[in-house]
């Protein structure tokens, strides 16, 4: 799973797919949490969108652009739009349902 900066977020935005962008920081327990399911669920959508990870304490702008005010925060993102968000943790049934609805 790779960790982005502002400057890859940016690109991955003008792509083709979907952008599934889990906003997260180290110290965060439930971000530690939900990091093994974000990652088994990427894989099982890895066909339908990028799936990221940002630091929000490395990439304080990136988080303030959005709004995110806590984490972890799972963000959809479609034609350079937010079209879909989640505060909190999930677990794989919850995060794979909200992608089958957001994707």
């Amino acid at each position: 799973m790779e960790q982005i900066n502002t400057e890859k977020f940016d690109e991955l935005l003008k792509g083709e797919k979907p952008v599934v962008c889990d906003f997260f920081a180290t110290w965060c327990g439930p971000c530690k949490m939900l990091a093994p399911v974000f990652e088994e669920v990427a894989a099982d959508f890895a066909d339908k969108a990028v799936f990221v990870k940002v630091d929000v304490d490395q990439n304080g702008e990136l988080a303030a652009r959005y709004g995110i005010m806590s984490i972890p925060f799972v963000a959809v993102f479609k034609n350079g739009e937010q079209t879909a968000k989640n505060l909190g943790y999930m677990g794989k049934k919850e995060l794979s349902a909200f992608l089958e609805e957001n994707l």
